[in-house]
């Protein structure tokens, strides 16, 4: 059991502004919350939404520590702006974000069957803080008495024990990210079952941007279990707007192998991959090897209105510039400071899937780059992984992902769907095959093949794909 000292504070708001509204295609979502939590009620505090305000004066037997209130939405929201546009080189804010239109944006969204939270992940040096927005109802902010360096020591060892192939037989695991769970999703678990949500997303603090956020565990259950779950940079920088994905087309792009001078290991599943993608679940183009250059994507975007681009290949996210950071097409390193030159708001692309990325862990820069990805590439979403995954494995999670998404073309959801096939068995490799439910699925190459049964529940195979920019 992980002890914490709280404070929970509400913040009242003024501001009315409304945020566009959604299309009125409809879709039936789940709510998977299960449970109650265990937290115990803790005193309240009512401040202005933009007052900086300081709790110094309440009776130490009301377990509270002293805090500072001084970042609001408003303040939190302006400097992560300034992060990213600083890290990629622009001014990229484009509205203001108040505790009232963020709880429009969280309440339009209901027509489409989602009931989603948003929640600010603050680490200060002697404290974490977290400020959770809802669909109806005040904010609210709950503070926990762990410092900034003990929070960010665990986050890096969760993250690196799940990402290492090595450890595929170990749940050590399971001890940090029951740490993380009590920091960051215990505090305010009440208030999520109360408000029936099911779906979570969350603006993380520098350093926490790359955890494995679905492989959190509360003794019993992933999170992955309980919610839907997106990342986002800030509100400010996230397009909310949704527009349904039915009928729409995908250009799948990638390469199983690369010129001597890329100097990048083969991808031996990506022909299967994107066959399977184009062939058996959606409409549109596959283009492989020679033909997956950047010229032949603006050449095929200039003909066609493909709303979904998936991009089968190496991208790494590096420590320094956006320069360092980089998407591997078959002749050519299309650097991260270049990714707006593709013009994917033009016309706009809604889905951005890069299948085989890594990210350095506990790096600043880098997870700048993951985080702003979907900003940066000017697209609403971008799905991409924090490691790279195996090719079976992400194989596996992409057919599962893209049968999902065309069944309930709500993002977030299609990639939770896919996540919990692998980790409760429905899907699985045995004889030379992908298995879904008992059923040979897809049979992979001859590079990939291995005798007998391979189980992917395992966490480093799931819990590396993340949502990145609008979930729905």
């Amino acid at each position: 059991m992980v002890e914490n000292s709280e404070t929970t504070i509400l913040l009242e708001d003024t501001n009315s502004n409304l945020t566009p509204p959604v299309s009125e295609q409809t879709v039936a979502i789940e709510n998977p919350a299960q449970g109650k939590s265990s937290q115990k009620l803790t005193p309240t505090i009512v401040v202005e939404e933009n007052i900086t305000t300081t709790a110094s004066e309440i009776s130490p037997k009301n377990n509270f520590h002293q805090i500072s209130l001084t970042d609001t939405v408003s303040q939190i929201e302006l400097t992560r702006g300034r992060e990213f546009a600083s890290y990629l080189g622009k001014n990229i804010s484009k509205r203001t974000a108040t505790a009232a239109n963020i709880r429009n944006t969280l309440s339009s969204v209901a027509k489409i069957g989602i009931k989603p939270a948003i929640i600010y992940v603050s680490a200060q040096p002697n404290y974490l803080q977290l400020q959770l927005f809802l669909p109806n109802g005040k904010p609210v902010v709950k503070s926990i008495k762990k410092s900034r360096e003990e929070v960010m020591k665990v986050a890096k060892k969760f993250s690196n024990q799940i990402r290492t192939p090595s450890q595929l037989d170990s749940h050590d695991y399971l001890s940090n990210a029951q740490k993380l769970y009590q920091w960051l999703i215990a505090p305010i678990a009440e208030e999520l079952v109360a408000n029936n949500i099911n779906m979570t997303i969350f603006s993380m603090d520098s350093g926490l941007r790359t955890i494995p956020i679905a492989a959190l565990h509360d003794g019993q259950q992933f999170l992955v279990e309980k919610y839907s779950l997106g990342l986002i940079p800030n509100f400010t920088l996230t397009d909310t707007r949704y527009v349904g994905l039915n009928g729409s087309q995908v250009l799948a792009m990638g390469a199983s192998e690369f010129p001597a001078h890329a100097n990048q290991t083969p991808l031996p599943a990506v022909p299967v991959e994107l066959k399977t993608i184009v062939n058996n679940l959606w409409q549109g183009k596959s283009f492989l090897n020679q033909e997956f250059t950047l010229e032949n994507l603006q050449q095929q975007r200039s003909k066609e209105k493909f709303r979904i681009i998936h991009l089968a290949t190496h991208g790494e996210f590096h420590p320094g510039s956006a320069d360092n950071s980089y998407i591997q097409f078959w002749d050519t390193k299309l650097r991260l400071n270049e990714l707006r030159q593709l013009r994917l708001y033009s016309p706009q692309v809604e889905l951005l899937v890069l299948s085989a990325c890594t990210t350095a862990v506990g790096d600043e820069d880098a997870e700048l780059g993951f985080a702003g990805l979907a900003v940066q590439a000017g697209v609403k979403s971008a799905l991409a992984s924090l490691w790279y995954v195996s090719d079976t494995g992400t194989l596996a999670l992409m057919t599962e992902f893209y049968q999902h998404l065309s069944k309930r073309p709500i993002k977030a959801e299609a990639l939770r769907k896919a996540q919990l096939a692998m980790l409760r068995g429905d899907v699985h490799l045995e004889n030379r095959h992908i298995l879904r439910n008992g059923n040979q699925h897809l049979a992979l190459p001859l590079e990939l093949v291995r005798e007998g049964k391979r189980d992917l529940s395992h966490p480093y195979y799931w819990a590396a794909f993340t949502m990145i920019g609008s979930p729905w």
